[in-house]
């Protein structure tokens, strides 16, 4: 029974209706116009995986992992600034009293 579940039935033989009039000899004007625009980054979005895909789990580590990273540096480069700001500040101060 499993054997012939992938094998497609035949309802029968489909004739081809050969009465209607061939392609006239005439010359016709060339389709020139575009199937459709090709955007670089919707075709890559559509491509498969190729391999083993990632376990629902695993991605979902990756991606909070990205994302701590992102906000640690995020958090460095603002404490940088106050650091910056901080000095900034007191040089000016000390400036006003000397």
């Amino acid at each position: 029974m499993a054997k012939n579940r992938n094998k497609k039935k035949k309802t029968g033989a489909a004739s081809m209706d050969i009465a209607e009039d061939p392609v006239s000899d005439l010359p016709q004007a060339m389709d020139t116009s575009e199937s459709g625009a090709h955007n670089p980054s919707a075709a890559a979005s559509n491509l498969k995986i190729k391999g083993r895909q990632m376990k629902r789990s695993k991605n979902a580590r990756k991606k909070k992992a990205v994302v701590r990273a992102i906000s640690k540096t995020e958090k460095a480069v603002e404490k940088v600034k106050k650091h910056e700001n901080k000095t900034l500040r007191t040089q000016s101060a000390k400036l006003l009293y000397d």
